[in-house]
């Protein structure tokens, strides 16, 4: 007995599509161009929202995204598939705005301007009009980032730290100063939270 259009298993179409992605993982990593653009019309939109969320700032994520593709094309013949594409190429993601973070720092730090004020000031400005967007852009730096990760994107808080160079201790405790910013900015109650 055949079956028919309308009884497609949905674990199928799942699995069809996770073997399509390592075909076109696998033409990326022999070196084809149009294999590794449907790569990042795949997984562009939410590099970008991760980045965006970690910088606070539209034009600084653009350039991140950017950089992140660009190092991932660079790296894709090491990729090894220990993880999911998409898991490999969010590390890459936070990577990138780490190491640019460092940057502007770094930058501010030695006198070459003010550019890590640039960096976390712009958020009110080029925030989504949602209140919790503008909010989490407001956040702290370490705050934010730990709530993007853990909070947002599923980290774990081993993950997180390692991601961003602290302890553990100091990505549970900066989650839980995001919650509590956030709670007070957004006049949560803790029942709420």
């Amino acid at each position: 007995m055949q079956a028919s259009a309308s009884t497609i298993d949905f674990p199928d179409a799942a699995a069809r599509a996770a073997l399509d992605e390592r075909r076109v993982i696998a033409a990326a990593i022999a070196g084809s161009r149009p294999a590794f653009e449907r790569l990042y019309r795949l997984h562009a939109g939410r590099v970008h929202g991760l980045c965006m969320r970690l910088t606070g700032h539209r034009e600084t994520a653009e350039d991140c995204v950017q950089e992140t593709f660009i190092s991932a094309w660079r790296a894709l013949p090491r990729f090894e598939a220990r993880s999911a594409f998409a898991t490999w190429l969010h590390r890459i993601a936070v990577n990138t705005v780490m190491a640019r973070h460092r940057g502007l720092a770094q930058a501010f730090e030695t006198g070459a301007g003010e550019a890590g004020s640039a960096f976390e000031s712009q958020a009110a400005e080029d925030a989504p009009p949602l209140d919790l967007e503008a909010a989490i852009a407001a956040l702290p730096a370490g705050a934010r980032q730990v709530l993007v990760l853990v909070g947002i994107y599923g980290f774990s808080h081993e993950e997180a730290a390692d991601a961003l160079k602290i302890a553990v201790g100091t990505s549970k405790a900066q989650l839980h100063r995001a919650r509590h910013i956030l709670a007070a900015r957004l006049d949560l109650s803790p029942e709420d939270q």
